[in-house]
């Protein structure tokens, strides 16, 4: 599966597989991420850019740790 024409990238900092793919759609204004694991074959989640953006402020700011 390659919605889009999507070219996917992965952080550099995933190990062996097991992280999400992200490709952003200039044309449809769209973020793309995808399970790597899933070798293209499993389902993509489609976000706005302004959704993609809450979402990785909120990561930074911790809003999704787990209670130590």
């Amino acid at each position: 599966m390659n919605p889009l024409g999507a070219e996917w990238r992965k952080s550099m900092r995933s190990a062996q597989g097991d992280c999400v793919e992200v490709s952003y759609q200039a044309e449809q204004a769209a973020v793309l991420v995808r399970d790597t694991k899933a070798a293209g074959e499993g389902p993509v989640l489609t976000f706005t850019r302004n959704e993609w953006a809450a979402f990785v402020g909120g990561v930074h700011d911790g809003e999704f740790n787990l209670p130590a």
